[in-house]
């Protein structure tokens, strides 16, 4: 596991819209520039990047100080019905991993994939044994990033936080991406200071206070039905009571990466930001 970071750090998934140019590596300086530290590189569409610009933008994010990491690519579905779905998916998340270390990511992000016809309990033990074998390759390959599966929006999908928790405890070097606003969407429910400290303090309890030393947390506004997620939405937009979720992790001495992905990600994770150092300075 990487090793963990000191307090919260607040930034964008993908390259803000204030960027001049529309890269990753104009993305470092800018996001510098306006008083953000953590980037999360967009594969979601596919891994696009070379092996010469991931080392250039290792190298800037390092001399920067901004902090990385990756979302693979969205068609990922370990629990396809279809085999040749579910080894293409295994390839992405490999190739994912590969190219993140190159870029100096820290973690690499997925949704591990959909129940379809089979039961939570079968889908559970399909990605358990997925994702052991894809480990087990990268850890062959002395990868060092951090494989993390994401808590989901939709009842659809894989990835309340129960079965995140879970599936990380079972398979050694798997680690969660909690989503809060998923969470939340999932169940309509996960939207109070007691509820996100609940949350916290299971994760801590089940996966260790090392868990909690270097989280990796999704946020934006969400919209949301009796099915799920609908679409993100910016903070100020929805009904997420993101004060109240600064200061459960804040009472929790959290620290990690805070990846916000509103529409207006950049704005938003500075409003993150800085009440999340307010915080700090009263407590």
């Amino acid at each position: 596991m990487t090793p963990a970071v000191r307090g919260l750090h607040f930034g964008t998934a993908g390259v803000p819209d204030s960027t001049p140019q529309t890269s990753t590596l104009a993305a470092l300086p800018h996001l510098k520039s306006i008083g953000l530290d953590a980037l999360e590189i967009e594969f979601v569409r596919g891994v696009k990047i070379g092996s010469d610009t991931a080392a250039k933008v290792r190298r800037r994010a390092e001399e920067l100080g901004i902090l990385l990491s990756a979302h693979a690519p969205y068609y990922v579905n370990l629990n396809s019905r279809e085999m040749g779905t579910r080894l293409q998916s295994r390839e992405h998340l490999l190739r994912s991993a590969r190219m993140g270390a190159l870029c100096g990511c820290r973690s690499v992000v997925f949704h591990a994939g959909y129940y379809g016809s089979a039961t939570p309990e079968q889908t559970f033990d399909v990605l358990r044994e997925a994702l052991r074998e894809i480990l087990s390759v990268l850890k062959s390959e002395r990868n060092p990033v951090t494989l993390r599966i994401e808590t989901m929006g939709r009842r659809s999908q894989f990835g309340s936080l129960d079965e995140v928790v879970s599936l990380c405890r079972d398979v050694e070097g798997l680690a969660p991406c909690l989503d809060f606003s998923h969470l939340h969407a999932r169940e309509g429910k996960a939207n109070s200071y007691i509820e996100f400290h609940r949350i916290l303090r299971k994760v801590e309890r089940r996966l260790g206070r090392q868990a909690l030393r270097d989280l990796h947390v999704h946020l934006s506004g969400i919209a949301y039905n009796d099915k799920g997620e609908i679409k993100h939405l910016n903070l100020a937009d929805a009904d997420f009571r993101y004060e109240e979720w600064i200061a459960a992790v804040n009472d929790m001495n959290a620290e990690g990466l805070v990846i916000c992905e509103s529409p207006a990600r950049e704005h938003d994770a500075a409003v993150l930001k800085r009440l999340y150092e307010t915080k700090r300075l009263k407590s």
